[in-house]
């Protein structure tokens, strides 16, 4: 008996294979009728014996030929009227009628096939460096408008020669409407030029081989690869690490490199089995790493931390470049100067990278959509977000509803991203970065009108950080929504972690990091909420301390350290005095921050946990200034001993108000007695990290004594600090706790913009 069915399956489904996949699975089962991309996803009428119809829709779901990149969300099945005399399957042209609210595709790496083919002397794509399949290559970087279909995509300008057009319109093909083939005669094409543009070299093959014997000679190389341009010098090569970062204005912070395989990372650093996965898989991220001992890795990649940021070979044109003679490792860092957006366009290239790089590697595939490289570490031994990028962006976060307006979350100042809501998905931008920067405030701006405009968004509401002097939420009072909510940033951080895990209920949120805007006009950063997607309240925090120099105390380690000094004893100044001399020779500097302490000029009262790593680092001797964010705390953990179990001291005392407070002040003195003893800093620094991970664990047992609670969610940036995150997580769980973490986004600042949508949809589902 003869049965239709109009099936509609959404997720990640447009640009990776879906249709292909159907079309030849519905031949194969004998079964007529069509398919065809639309603004929600993938439509399909298929039409046949009942039987084969079930089959049909069982292998849809579970067949091993599916393509890789495939992922259903939702699969919906209604019978529909027979089409009489319908005599095969076809694909159709794409509908783009309609509100588009389909995935788009991040860029993925590429797959083995290409790479077999690139490396086959037979094959016409033959050391091609823009190969790529419907499994594999570039897909959000080039996107316009959807449906992701070619001419909404920059590879709109070349035209299919008759072999790469064969393969795009024959469905038993890889590349059956792979929007991006092309092949050398058609396709993209690669360059070499002198930093004032001029042309050196067009061959393809000369131009890769003369960029990896400047590389060997200690030459600076722009490559413009998926999102962007890199910056790449030998990573061996001390003196030519040392010249990028005096060209790129980049002193301190750690440079990710880039190998051929996983195996020659394994040379460097220490690769366990979930950072292989990490490596290998599709999306290609920078991975942390341990650093192996005397790795030979030039000194200056990585100084002051115990990891090496690490990724594999991603695109064509890396591949071919690893190929070379010579070419072991790279440093492979963003192509942009200090803090500024990622550069993607050849002429701005020049322009602003002339007098950094001395070559630059270019082609002519236009990048619509600039996007730096993801980064990602190991917690609790699984995978955890730095920075949420290429390979994960545009993938949405599905909400457990569908919510019925639209909504934009602005996201934090810092390691800035935004979010939109539409129906069931939260939509989180790519890495922006910090919105001081006025360039990289215009490309937020830009970012914002750009997604807005691709998934055709228009929102209602809009939601941002309480902070009012956050430049992300005076952008977002200036968007005139018909409701404006402003969230408390914890609660944010706390909510971006029950986004994630599709938590409804409350739970105790820990929520760490340097500063936070609080409820009550203080700066807030460590923190334990009872809270839910709809509301949340303090139970308690780490002891206020005075913070001195307003911004100046982010990065002067002093500050922090004379304001805890200041709990300590009034006479701080003199029973301290050779402390204080060795962190600030200057007296003048000291007197002048002690007048603002005694005085409470210039001054916030502070929970913030991480000024307190910057003061016991300075404390220990590690540095006395963050050039970049979290710099000192980063020292700190690196040295931090793994065979220590003891912690000092960290203990629980009632506020006035009944709040629960962690007191500092014991921590604090045992630190410097064991310093004025000459004990090990790498002892001191495991026994703080322990003594903090037990006041926090004191703080979720209390909460949950009062209020009958067993989940914690951890959240904020101090949590990306590994040492302290797995200690924690061992003790939450020997004390019953099921522990929930940031693993899809960031628990840094990244996730910010995810927590804000989150809390701003269960409003907006309250309310209707």
């Amino acid at each position: 008996m003869l049965k239709r069915q109009r099936i509609t399956l959404t997720g990640r489904v447009q640009g990776v294979g879906c249709r292909p996949f159907i079309y030849n699975l519905a031949r194969r089962l004998k079964l007529t009728g069509l398919v065809y991309n639309d603004t929600t996803g993938v439509v399909v009428e298929v039409q046949g014996a009942n039987q084969k119809l079930t089959e049909f829709l069982d292998r849809l779901q579970s067949d091993n030929r599916s393509p890789s990149l495939m992922e259903v969300v939702s699969l919906g099945a209604t019978t529909i009227p027979l089409v009489n005399n319908e005599q095969a399957f076809v694909i159709e042209t794409s509908d783009v009628a309609g509100e588009p609210v389909s995935e788009i595709t991040p860029d993925m790496a590429t797959c083995k096939e290409c790479l077999d083919e690139m490396a086959d002397v037979y094959d016409f794509r033959h050391r091609y460096p823009f190969i790529n399949c419907t499994n594999c290559g570039p897909r959000y970087s080039i996107v316009k408008n959807i449906p992701y279909d070619r001419p909404n995509t920059t590879m709109n300008v070349f035209n299919m020669c008759p072999r790469c057009r064969s393969q795009y319109q024959d469905a038993a093909d890889r590349r059956f409407h792979a929007q991006p083939v092309a092949c050398r005669q058609c396709g993209p094409k690669t360059w070499l030029c002198d930093s004032q543009g001029t042309r050196i070299e067009t061959d393809s093959d000369a131009t890769i081989e003369l960029s990896a014997q400047l590389l060997a000679a200690g030459k600076i190389l722009a490559v413009k690869g998926i999102g962007g341009f890199h910056l790449a010098v030998d990573a061996l090569n001390d003196k030519a690490v040392i010249r990028l970062r005096q060209r790129k204005h980049r002193d301190h912070k750690p440079f990710a490199m880039m190998a051929a395989s996983v195996e020659k990372i394994a040379e460097y650093a220490m690769v366990d089995d979930a950072a292989r996965k990490l490596l290998t898989s599709p999306q290609s991220p920078v991975v942390l790493l341990p650093q192996k001992p005397d790795s030979g890795i030039a000194p200056s990649v990585a100084e002051g931390v115990n990891t090496f940021g690490f990724m594999v070979c991603y695109a064509p044109l890396h591949h071919l470049l690893f190929e070379c003679e010579g070419i072991e490792v790279l440093v492979m860092t963003s192509g942009n100067i200090s803090d500024e957006p990622l550069i993607c366009d050849n002429e701005e290239a020049i322009q602003r990278l002339g007098d950094v790089a001395d070559v630059f590697l270019m082609h002519d595939r236009q990048i619509y959509r600039r996007i730096d490289d993801s980064v990602m570490h190991i917690i609790d031994n699984e995978p955890a977000f730095l920075r949420r990028a290429r390979g994960y962006v545009p993938a949405p976060i599905y909400l457990a509803r569908i919510c019925s307006k639209d909504i934009f979350a602005a996201g934090a100042d810092l390691k800035n991203t935004f979010c939109f809501v539409r129906q069931n998905q939260m939509i989180l931008s790519e890495h922006i970065g910090d919105l001081q920067d006025g360039l990289v405030h215009r490309h937020y701006v830009n970012s914002v009108k750009h997604l807005q405009k691709l998934f055709q968004v228009e929102p209602n509401i809009v939601a941002c950080d309480l902070h009012p002097g956050y430049l992300s939420t005076q952008y977002a009072q200036s968007l005139n929504a018909d409701k404006l909510i402003k969230i408390q940033h914890h609660w944010a951080h706390i909510a971006s972690v029950l986004a994630e895990n599709k938590f409804c209920d409350k739970v105790i949120g820990l929520s760490a990091d340097g500063t936070g805007y609080g409820t009550d006009g203080a700066i807030w950063g460590c923190e334990c909420l009872v809270a839910s997607l709809d509301d949340f309240e303090r139970f308690g925090h780490l002891a206020y301390y005075t913070l001195p120099g307003a911004d100046k105390a982010g990065k002067e380690a002093i500050r922090p350290v004379m304001g805890l000094l200041s709990a300590l004893d009034s006479d701080y100044m003199n029973r301290y005095q050779w402390l204080l001399d060795r962190i600030e020779p200057d007296s003048g500097k000291l007197h002048v921050i002690a007048e603002q302490v005694k005085t409470g000029i210039n001054t916030v009262q502070t929970s913030s946990l991480g000024r307190l790593f910057d003061a016991v680092a300075a404390i220990l001797g590690l540095g006395t200034y963050n050039n970049f964010e979290a710099q000192l705390p980063m020292a700190l953990e690196a040295i931090a001993a793994s065979n220590i179990t003891d912690g000092y001291d960290m203990n629980l005392m009632t506020a006035s108000n009944e709040t629960l407070q962690l007191d500092f002040r014991t921590i604090i003195q045992e630190i410097i007695e064991d310093v004025q003893r000459g004990r090990q800093p790498e002892v001191i620094s495991a026994m703080f990290h322990n003594g903090l991970a037990n006041g926090l664990l004191s703080l979720a047992v209390e909460a949950a004594n009062r209020y009958n609670l067993r989940t914690v969610a951890l959240s904020g940036g101090v949590f990306c600090n590994r040492y302290l995150t797995n200690r924690l997580i061992e003790l939450l769980k020997k004390a019953g706790f099921r522990v929930l973490l940031n693993r899809r986004v960031p628990a840094n600042d990244g996730g910010i913009a995810l927590g804000q949508a989150a809390i701003a949809a269960s409003l907006v589902a309250r309310d209707s």
